[in-house]
């Protein structure tokens, strides 16, 4: 009997595979065949999944802890108005992230249905990433917001038409629910060079006596980066051909079905709660190291600390995440991150606890990017499961919107709250100012991941239940296998 279970196991591991090979070579490059939707991914495949978070690197830290400062200390745009350009740039996303996700999921082309937009979207992505980084000194004040307000629109724009496709072609490279883990883990690794890099950069922008020339030649290199690590990435990734024609049939559907998946909704909450959260961090921390710790020599070494424990201890989660659970090991990181932000609370001098704050607050950080996108791709199983359509590209639209919205709201209230409470830019800020900005940095993120620490309690998609709606989906693509061949063969074959 144990013989007769392990080769029907080793028999369904192969199914998959199997039939996407059957489906006509046409519709997708050569070197995608029999490479995506395998049980174990080549690392190949992996690294060209993986590598553009490196080229993206050189901006990532700058644009999330950076980009608010340098528009107010060196653009001297008010912390009000930029505040509600980041928000208008996100809510944009409301429209173009989830047309983008369904037009990804109902693209045909012989690039497959994800490669073609992110083929497109590498020069603009280039262009828009110089435009934020290098307005013309010429400009007035009315004049720069608008120039901000539409690089960043534009930028956004580009962005989703790249990684909605990208995050959606990684959730679709591998059915196996370790697999996926290893994937992700592996990209969260290969991605700290990216977030080394972002810190060169953030330590060339932060110590620069001349920050707009800075500015101008980071955002050259990046540009230069970005579109060339695209254009290479993504020619070198597969796809699985036997998904494309599989899209939602409708927007509206294809929306609907997102919030009709329970475990999504939950998913749903979780994203939402934790950028609201955590969004505020990012723009703050320069504040925080200016203005009310005094330890601006000390930034990079500190995100040093926070992007270590990133890459360090991901072979650790890979393997717990085997033995535990992927839904333990994102519970413990939640709660983790909680607590070393309320830790921070109390801090007001530079020292070792704010290095200790930093580290505990990398590793919880590791552990999500490892096991959260790897759960994702178990709940989108779930909607074939009930669908019978492959709705990637819908499902990472709408996780990045209620992300996006999430981080406008907290980018307008970030910009209200420094306004109000006083803030002026270069100069020693009042005690209501300093509150205000350690309450945004640490109160506010302790409570929200608190609350999603408590909802991922509630999450129900295991490892057990995973397996079985494989099987099933595995027997249904068999059985469509079976009536592609009988098709081919003809009448009377």
């Amino acid at each position: 009997m144990e013989a007769d279970a392990r080769d029907a196991a080793e028999s369904d591991a192969a199914a998959t595979p199997a039939v996407a090979r059957h489906v006509e070579p046409e519709t997708v490059s050569d070197a995608a065949i029999g490479r995506a939707g395998a049980e174990v991914l080549d690392f190949g495949v992996i690294w060209a999944f993986s590598f553009p978070a490196v080229a993206f690197g050189i901006m990532s830290l700058l644009f999330g802890t950076y980009l608010m400062k340098f528009a107010t200390d060196v653009l001297l745009i008010a912390p009000a108005a930029m505040g509600s350009i980041i928000a208008a740039s996100r809510l944009w996303d409301a429209v173009s992230d989830p047309l983008a996700g369904y037009l990804s999921d109902r693209t045909r082309s012989r690039f497959g249905r994800r490669r073609v937009w992110m083929f497109a979207a590498a020069i603009p992505m280039a262009l828009t990433l110089f435009a934020i980084w290098s307005p013309p000194r010429s400009l007035g004040p009315a004049a720069l917001v608008v120039w901000m307000g539409v690089a960043l629109v534009l930028y956004e724009t580009a962005g989703t038409a790249f990684w909605v496709p990208h995050g959606a072609a990684g959730m679709e490279l591998t059915p196996n629910h370790h697999e996926r883990t290893r994937l992700w883990g592996w990209r969260q690794m290969i991605g700290v060079g990216g977030m080394l890099l972002g810190l060169v950069s953030l330590q060339i922008m932060n110590m620069a006596e001349d920050k707009r020339f800075a500015a101008f030649a980071i955002s050259i290199v990046a540009g230069i980066s970005v579109a060339s690590v695209v254009l290479w990435s993504t020619w070198r990734l597969p796809e699985r051909a036997d998904y494309q024609g599989r899209g939602g049939t409708s927007p509206l559907k294809s929306l609907v079905d997102v919030f009709k998946n329970p475990h999504s909704r939950l998913i749903l909450l979780v994203y939402g709660i934790e950028t609201f959260g955590v969004a505020s961090v990012g723009l703050l921390v320069p504040y925080l190291v200016e203005y009310v710790v005094p330890m601006k020599e000390q930034l990079v070494p500190i995100l040093l600390t926070y992007t270590v424990p990133q890459f360090v201890f991901v072979p650790l989660w890979m393997r717990l995440s085997r033995t535990v659970g992927k839904k333990r090991l994102w519970i413990w990181s939640m709660g983790l991150t909680s607590m070393a932000f309320l830790s921070f609370l109390p801090i007001e001098e530079p020292g070792l606890p704010i290095y200790a704050v930093a580290a505990a607050l990398g590793v919880a950080a590791g552990i999500g990017a490892v096991v959260g996108p790897s759960i994702n791709a178990d709940v989108i199983d779930y909607d074939e499961y009930t669908t019978g359509e492959r709705k990637e590209g819908s499902y990472l639209a709408v996780w990045n919107l209620v992300r996006k919205s999430a981080g406008s709201g907290i980018a307008f209230v970030t910009g209200l709250v420094l306004s109000g409470a006083g803030f002026e830019p270069n100069v020693e800020q009042t005690e209501e100012a300093k509150f205000a900005i350690r309450a945004l940095f640490c109160l506010l993120p302790a409570v929200c991941y608190g609350i999603g620490t408590l909802l991922l309690l509630r999450f129900r998609l295991g490892e057990k239940e995973h397996a079985d709606i494989r099987a099933v989906l595995d027997a249904r693509l068999l059985e469509q296998s079976g009536r592609d061949s009988s098709d081919s063969r003809g009448p009377g074959a």
